[in-house]
């Protein structure tokens, strides 16, 4: 098991960067992570405005794995994931769907061994922790960790949790992974640009698919297959991640493209992992499509 600490961090994901560690395919790595704002937000009277937001999102990272070549699929596994005892939820101005009906404020939220949030002496929630930016290098120019892109990053996909398994396209040579952001919790759509920011270990296992090739990120669970996509307009998001589960099931379940489009209005959902704008960040959608009896897998 290889551990990498929050220090072995970067702000972008770019082909340019050097890896800090290089491994085998199948291996495990425990990733440590700062929150969003790279820990700088330590107290309520830290408001958002006071922070340096070239230091947001970081990733811990990247990793070299060898033998991943464009056009493979990276398999990350993803395991335990553990948090601080306390995470951060903040307003931002002119950020979020209520931002016109709220104060700039931020509240720290006490997190108890990593299930429990107490909102405050009355409210308190079970959480399941998730990762907030997970990706590769693109084939292109870098992309700040703060955005989302075929290549991953900022997908705030509540999904990506416990137990769950995230493939990514691979676009360089040896994929340069990383990871960060983690949440304690956070609802679908983070309405108000944040979930409970928090610093954690996340415990993974990564591998190269070979033979196998998919466009923009996926997500498998127990029972369901969840396609992600963003754009700058919420619909046209909405369509990418229908078309890429459609050519999905049209690929490994011998439908025709009109049985397929059948079978997901039927079974499936459309789901919004983010859609805080006005932001400069783009809309975050995934379909969801259950596994199925005496189906196949999507991706093998």
């Amino acid at each position: 098991m290889h551990l990498l600490s929050k220090e072995q961090s970067v702000f972008a994901f770019s082909k340019e960067n050097e890896p800090v560690l290089k491994i085998t395919s199948g291996e495990q790595v425990t990733f440590q992570t700062y929150d969003c704002f790279s820990n700088q937000i330590e107290s309520e009277s830290d408001l958002v405005t006071s922070v340096d937001f070239s230091r947001v999102n970081p990733a811990t990272g990247p990793v070299y794995v060898e033998g991943a070549q464009p056009g493979d699929v990276l398999k990350i596994e993803i395991g335990q994931i553990t948090v601080r005892e306390w995470g951060v939820i903040s307003t931002l101005p002119e950020m979020g769907v209520l931002w016109h009906r709220a104060e700039t404020r931020t509240k720290i939220v006490p997190v108890e061994n990593s299930s429990i949030a107490h909102f405050n002496e009355r409210i308190h929630f079970p959480v399941n922790p998730m990762i907030g930016v997970i990706g590769v290098a693109p084939a292109d120019e870098a992309v700040p960790c703060g955005l989302p892109g075929n290549h991953g990053g900022n997908i705030d996909n509540h999904v990506i949790t416990k137990g769950s398994i995230v493939y990514l396209p691979v676009f360089v040579e040896g994929a340069l992974f990383g990871l960060g952001d983690v949440h304690a919790s956070m609802g679908d759509g983070e309405i108000g640009g944040t979930g409970i920011e928090i610093a954690g270990e996340v415990e993974t296992k990564i591998s190269v698919l070979k033979g196998t090739s998919i466009p923009r990120p996926m997500v498998e669970t127990d029972d369901s297959w969840y396609s992600v996509a963003s754009d700058e307009d919420t619909q046209r998001a909405i369509q990418i991640a229908c078309e890429d589960m459609q050519d999905l099931l049209v690929e490994n379940w011998d439908l025709t493209p009109t049985d397929a489009y059948l079978l997901m209005s039927v079974a499936g959902d459309v789901q919004m992992c983010q859609c805080c704008k006005p932001s400069p960040v783009d809309v975050i959608s995934r379909f969801r499509m259950p596994k199925l009896e005496n189906l196949p897998r999507l991706i093998e």
